[in-house]
Protein backbone atom coordinates (compact mmCIF):
# COMPACT_ATOMS: atom_id res chain seq x y z
CA UNK A 1 0.00 0.00 0.00
CA UNK A 2 0.78 3.48 -0.95
CA UNK A 3 2.71 5.45 2.33
CA UNK A 4 0.93 8.21 0.60
CA UNK A 5 -2.03 7.28 1.51
CA UNK A 6 -0.92 6.71 5.41
CA UNK A 7 0.32 10.59 4.94
CA UNK A 8 -3.19 11.40 3.69
CA UNK A 9 -4.86 9.86 7.13
CA UNK A 10 -2.73 11.28 9.32
CA UNK A 11 -3.86 14.63 7.44
CA UNK A 12 -7.16 13.80 8.03
CA UNK A 13 -7.02 12.94 11.19
CA UNK A 14 -5.01 15.92 12.57
CA UNK A 15 -6.89 18.46 10.31
CA UNK A 16 -10.24 17.74 9.23
CA UNK A 17 -11.20 15.76 12.53
CA UNK A 18 -9.60 18.11 14.52
CA UNK A 19 -8.20 15.45 16.86
CA UNK A 20 -5.35 16.11 18.94
CA UNK A 21 -1.67 14.72 18.95
CA UNK A 22 -2.75 12.09 21.46
CA UNK A 23 -5.37 10.84 19.24
CA UNK A 24 -4.08 11.17 16.35
CA UNK A 25 -1.52 8.80 17.84
CA UNK A 26 -3.94 6.18 19.15
CA UNK A 27 -5.61 5.76 16.11
CA UNK A 28 -2.48 5.16 13.95
CA UNK A 29 -0.96 2.68 16.62
CA UNK A 30 -4.32 0.55 16.42
CA UNK A 31 -4.07 1.07 12.66
CA UNK A 32 -0.23 -0.22 12.47
CA UNK A 33 -1.94 -3.38 14.09
CA UNK A 34 -3.96 -4.25 10.79
CA UNK A 35 -0.98 -3.54 8.63
CA UNK A 36 0.60 -5.40 10.25
CA UNK A 37 -1.61 -8.52 10.27
CA UNK A 38 -1.92 -7.31 6.50
CA UNK A 39 2.13 -7.42 5.88
CA UNK A 40 2.17 -11.43 7.76
CA UNK A 41 -0.27 -12.60 5.39
CA UNK A 42 0.28 -10.44 2.19
CA UNK A 43 -2.18 -8.40 1.48
CA UNK A 44 -2.84 -4.80 1.01
CA UNK A 45 -5.09 -2.92 3.49
CA UNK A 46 -6.72 -1.09 0.89
CA UNK A 47 -8.09 -4.15 -1.10
CA UNK A 48 -9.56 -6.03 2.23
CA UNK A 49 -12.65 -7.76 2.08
CA UNK A 50 -14.86 -8.44 5.13
CA UNK A 51 -13.95 -11.57 4.83
CA UNK A 52 -10.55 -10.18 5.25
CA UNK A 53 -10.56 -8.05 8.23
CA UNK A 54 -13.17 -11.02 10.01
CA UNK A 55 -10.13 -12.83 9.81
CA UNK A 56 -7.97 -10.35 11.32
CA UNK A 57 -10.25 -10.16 13.96
CA UNK A 58 -10.27 -13.44 14.93
CA UNK A 59 -6.74 -13.45 14.72
CA UNK A 60 -6.27 -10.55 17.03
CA UNK A 61 -9.15 -11.00 19.36
CA UNK A 62 -10.04 -14.97 19.52
CA UNK A 63 -6.87 -15.93 21.34
CA UNK A 64 -5.66 -13.42 23.84
CA UNK A 65 -7.48 -12.11 26.55
CA UNK A 66 -8.47 -8.74 24.92
CA UNK A 67 -10.69 -6.72 26.94
CA UNK A 68 -13.75 -5.44 25.11
CA UNK A 69 -13.04 -1.66 25.60
CA UNK A 70 -9.11 -2.72 24.02
CA UNK A 71 -11.65 -4.39 20.92
CA UNK A 72 -14.14 -1.87 20.51
CA UNK A 73 -11.07 1.25 20.71
CA UNK A 74 -9.40 -0.50 17.80
CA UNK A 75 -12.62 -1.55 15.41
CA UNK A 76 -13.72 1.99 15.73
CA UNK A 77 -9.67 3.00 14.44
CA UNK A 78 -10.64 0.56 11.40
CA UNK A 79 -13.86 1.97 11.15
CA UNK A 80 -12.55 5.48 10.75
CA UNK A 81 -9.39 4.42 7.95
CA UNK A 82 -11.91 2.85 6.13
CA UNK A 83 -14.17 5.65 6.06
CA UNK A 84 -11.35 7.88 5.28
CA UNK A 85 -10.46 5.78 2.40
CA UNK A 86 -14.39 5.52 1.28
CA UNK A 87 -14.79 8.96 1.21
CA UNK A 88 -11.23 9.99 -0.45
CA UNK A 89 -12.62 7.45 -3.43
CA UNK A 90 -9.73 5.27 -2.69
CA UNK A 91 -12.13 2.09 -2.41
CA UNK A 92 -15.48 1.74 -3.44
CA UNK A 93 -16.95 0.02 -1.11
CA UNK A 94 -16.54 0.05 2.64
CA UNK A 95 -15.72 -3.56 3.77
CA UNK A 96 -15.71 -2.51 7.38
CA UNK A 97 -19.00 -1.56 7.29
CA UNK A 98 -20.60 -4.53 8.93
CA UNK A 99 -18.08 -5.39 11.69
CA UNK A 100 -20.14 -5.50 14.35
CA UNK A 101 -18.70 -3.69 17.59
CA UNK A 102 -18.47 -5.32 21.04
CA UNK A 103 -21.07 -4.93 23.70
CA UNK A 104 -19.66 -2.62 26.30
CA UNK A 105 -20.48 -2.49 29.97
CA UNK A 106 -20.32 1.23 31.13
CA UNK A 107 -17.82 1.36 33.67
CA UNK A 108 -18.23 2.69 36.86
CA UNK A 109 -15.18 5.34 37.31
CA UNK A 110 -13.46 5.66 40.73
CA UNK A 111 -14.91 8.65 42.92
CA UNK A 112 -13.21 9.99 45.65
CA UNK A 113 -15.14 11.27 49.10
CA UNK A 114 -14.91 15.00 49.59
CA UNK A 115 -12.96 13.90 52.89
CA UNK A 116 -10.14 11.71 50.68
CA UNK A 117 -9.93 14.93 48.89
CA UNK A 118 -8.88 16.85 51.78
CA UNK A 119 -6.65 14.38 52.76
CA UNK A 120 -4.43 14.75 49.98
CA UNK A 121 -4.85 18.61 50.20
CA UNK A 122 -3.30 18.09 53.85
CA UNK A 123 -0.95 15.91 52.37
CA UNK A 124 0.61 18.53 50.66
CA UNK A 125 4.16 19.87 52.18
CA UNK A 126 3.78 23.62 51.26
CA UNK A 127 6.94 24.23 52.43
CA UNK A 128 8.46 22.88 49.95
CA UNK A 129 8.57 25.26 46.53
CA UNK A 130 6.31 22.88 44.62
CA UNK A 131 3.92 22.62 47.40
CA UNK A 132 1.53 25.59 46.33
CA UNK A 133 1.55 24.47 43.08
CA UNK A 134 0.43 21.16 43.65
CA UNK A 135 -1.93 22.60 45.89
CA UNK A 136 -3.51 24.66 43.09
CA UNK A 137 -3.48 21.42 40.60
CA UNK A 138 -5.65 19.63 42.92
CA UNK A 139 -8.22 22.56 42.72
CA UNK A 140 -8.38 22.83 39.48
CA UNK A 141 -8.56 19.52 38.99
CA UNK A 142 -11.33 18.82 41.29
CA UNK A 143 -12.82 22.74 41.41
CA UNK A 144 -13.44 23.02 37.41
CA UNK A 145 -13.42 19.26 36.21
CA UNK A 146 -10.33 19.80 33.63
CA UNK A 147 -9.08 16.71 31.67
CA UNK A 148 -5.03 16.68 32.65
CA UNK A 149 -4.23 17.39 29.13
CA UNK A 150 -6.41 20.82 29.19
CA UNK A 151 -4.98 21.19 33.01
CA UNK A 152 -0.77 21.21 31.39
CA UNK A 153 -2.26 23.13 28.20
CA UNK A 154 -3.84 26.00 30.34
CA UNK A 155 -2.69 29.12 29.59
CA UNK A 156 -2.16 32.63 31.82
CA UNK A 157 -3.87 34.50 29.03
CA UNK A 158 -6.81 32.39 29.06
CA UNK A 159 -7.57 33.01 32.68
CA UNK A 160 -9.72 36.28 33.48
CA UNK A 161 -9.46 36.57 37.27
CA UNK A 162 -11.77 39.49 37.24
CA UNK A 163 -14.89 37.27 35.56
CA UNK A 164 -13.65 33.76 37.33
CA UNK A 165 -13.50 32.29 34.38
CA UNK A 166 -11.53 30.11 32.19
CA UNK A 167 -11.08 29.60 28.32
CA UNK A 168 -10.30 26.05 28.71
CA UNK A 169 -9.15 24.12 24.67
CA UNK A 170 -10.34 20.55 25.12
CA UNK A 171 -10.30 17.72 22.04
CA UNK A 172 -10.45 18.39 19.57
CA UNK A 173 -9.42 21.94 19.68
CA UNK A 174 -13.02 22.34 20.56
CA UNK A 175 -13.26 25.66 23.26
CA UNK A 176 -15.40 25.93 26.48
CA UNK A 177 -15.78 28.38 29.04
CA UNK A 178 -15.29 26.82 32.53
CA UNK A 179 -15.52 28.71 36.12
CA UNK A 180 -13.04 28.95 38.44
CA UNK A 181 -13.96 28.46 41.61
CA UNK A 182 -13.22 30.79 44.62
CA UNK A 183 -10.84 28.14 45.93
CA UNK A 184 -8.80 27.45 42.71
CA UNK A 185 -8.46 31.17 42.41
CA UNK A 186 -7.14 31.53 45.65
CA UNK A 187 -4.50 28.51 45.55
CA UNK A 188 -3.51 29.12 42.25
CA UNK A 189 -3.12 33.14 42.78
CA UNK A 190 -0.57 32.11 45.37
CA UNK A 191 1.37 30.01 43.20
CA UNK A 192 1.46 32.35 40.31
CA UNK A 193 2.70 35.39 42.73
CA UNK A 194 4.81 33.99 45.13
CA UNK A 195 6.62 31.08 43.64
CA UNK A 196 5.71 30.69 39.43
CA UNK A 197 7.45 34.63 39.50
CA UNK A 198 10.54 33.69 40.82
CA UNK A 199 11.30 30.76 38.29
CA UNK A 200 13.21 30.96 35.64
CA UNK A 201 11.00 30.36 33.00
CA UNK A 202 12.18 28.82 29.33
CA UNK A 203 11.49 30.71 26.23
CA UNK A 204 8.21 29.38 24.99
CA UNK A 205 6.92 28.39 28.07
CA UNK A 206 5.80 31.85 29.68
CA UNK A 207 2.54 31.77 28.93
CA UNK A 208 1.92 28.20 30.58
CA UNK A 209 0.04 28.01 33.73
CA UNK A 210 2.00 25.34 35.65
CA UNK A 211 5.55 24.58 35.79
CA UNK A 212 8.19 22.79 36.38
CA UNK A 213 11.44 23.59 38.88
CA UNK A 214 12.90 24.62 35.67
CA UNK A 215 10.81 26.70 34.26
CA UNK A 216 9.68 24.47 31.96
CA UNK A 217 5.87 23.41 31.20
CA UNK A 218 4.38 20.04 33.34
CA UNK A 219 3.94 17.04 31.84
CA UNK A 220 0.95 14.87 31.34
CA UNK A 221 3.11 11.99 33.37
CA UNK A 222 4.48 14.66 35.88
CA UNK A 223 0.52 15.19 37.04
CA UNK A 224 0.13 11.21 37.06
CA UNK A 225 3.14 11.28 39.80
CA UNK A 226 2.05 13.96 41.51
CA UNK A 227 -1.76 12.30 41.66
CA UNK A 228 -0.28 9.38 42.69
CA UNK A 229 2.48 10.13 45.24
CA UNK A 230 -0.35 12.17 47.32
CA UNK A 231 -2.67 9.25 47.30
CA UNK A 232 -0.42 7.08 48.86
CA UNK A 233 1.27 9.76 51.03
CA UNK A 234 -2.75 10.57 52.27
CA UNK A 235 -3.01 6.68 53.16
CA UNK A 236 -5.96 6.43 49.88
CA UNK A 237 -6.39 2.59 49.12
CA UNK A 238 -7.87 3.52 45.72
CA UNK A 239 -5.92 3.41 42.10
CA UNK A 240 -6.79 6.82 41.18
CA UNK A 241 -5.45 9.18 38.51
CA UNK A 242 -6.10 12.68 37.80
CA UNK A 243 -9.06 11.55 35.69
CA UNK A 244 -10.44 10.19 38.97
CA UNK A 245 -10.44 14.20 40.49
CA UNK A 246 -12.50 15.06 37.14
CA UNK A 247 -15.05 12.01 37.94
CA UNK A 248 -15.45 12.93 41.72
CA UNK A 249 -15.69 17.05 40.54
CA UNK A 250 -19.19 15.64 38.31
CA UNK A 251 -20.26 13.61 40.54
CA UNK A 252 -20.02 15.67 43.67
CA UNK A 253 -22.06 18.20 41.52
CA UNK A 254 -24.75 15.54 40.49
CA UNK A 255 -25.25 14.56 44.33
CA UNK A 256 -25.43 17.83 45.12
CA UNK A 257 -28.12 18.90 42.76
CA UNK A 258 -26.27 20.18 39.48
CA UNK A 259 -27.92 19.79 36.56
CA UNK A 260 -26.72 16.81 34.01
CA UNK A 261 -27.36 19.45 30.88
CA UNK A 262 -25.09 21.99 32.89
CA UNK A 263 -22.25 19.12 33.86
CA UNK A 264 -22.12 18.24 30.53
CA UNK A 265 -21.18 21.51 29.41
CA UNK A 266 -18.30 21.64 32.07
CA UNK A 267 -16.45 18.80 31.44
CA UNK A 268 -16.94 19.59 27.55
CA UNK A 269 -18.82 16.33 26.13
CA UNK A 270 -20.34 16.36 23.45
CA UNK A 271 -22.62 13.50 23.96
CA UNK A 272 -24.74 13.34 26.62
CA UNK A 273 -24.75 10.05 27.11
CA UNK A 274 -21.41 10.22 28.25
CA UNK A 275 -21.99 12.36 30.74
CA UNK A 276 -24.47 9.62 32.34
CA UNK A 277 -22.34 7.61 33.77
CA UNK A 278 -22.05 10.08 36.55
CA UNK A 279 -26.20 9.15 37.58
CA UNK A 280 -24.78 5.90 38.71
CA UNK A 281 -25.34 5.29 42.62
CA UNK A 282 -22.87 3.94 44.72
CA UNK A 283 -23.98 0.51 46.71
CA UNK A 284 -23.27 2.61 50.41
CA UNK A 285 -26.13 4.93 48.63
CA UNK A 286 -28.30 1.99 48.12
CA UNK A 287 -28.06 0.48 51.65
CA UNK A 288 -28.13 4.00 53.55
CA UNK A 289 -31.34 4.61 51.34
CA UNK A 290 -32.89 1.28 52.72
CA UNK A 291 -31.82 1.42 56.07
CA UNK A 292 -32.90 5.36 56.49
CA UNK A 293 -36.39 4.85 54.82
CA UNK A 294 -37.85 1.13 54.51
CA UNK A 295 -40.37 0.82 57.11
CA UNK A 296 -39.17 -2.77 58.35
CA UNK A 297 -35.91 -1.01 59.09
CA UNK A 298 -37.67 1.61 61.70
CA UNK A 299 -37.26 1.10 65.37
CA UNK A 300 -40.00 -0.55 67.44
CA UNK A 301 -42.58 2.37 68.69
Amino acid sequence: MNDAIYRAYHTYLKLEKSLSDNSVAAYEQDLQKLRTYCEAHGLDPVKLTFDDLQAFVYDSFGHDNVNTRTQSRILSGIHSFYRFLLYNHYIDADPSELLQMPKMDKRIPTVLTVEEIDAMVHAIDLSQPEGQRNRAIIEMLYGSGLRVSELVGLKLSNMYFNDDYMLIEGKGSKQRLVPISPEAKKQFLCWKDDYRAKLAIQPGHEDYAFLNRHGHQLTRMMIFTIIRRLCEQAGIQKTISPHTLRHSFATHLLQNGADLRIIQQLLGHEDITTTEIYTHVSVEDLRAAVLKYHPANRPAQ
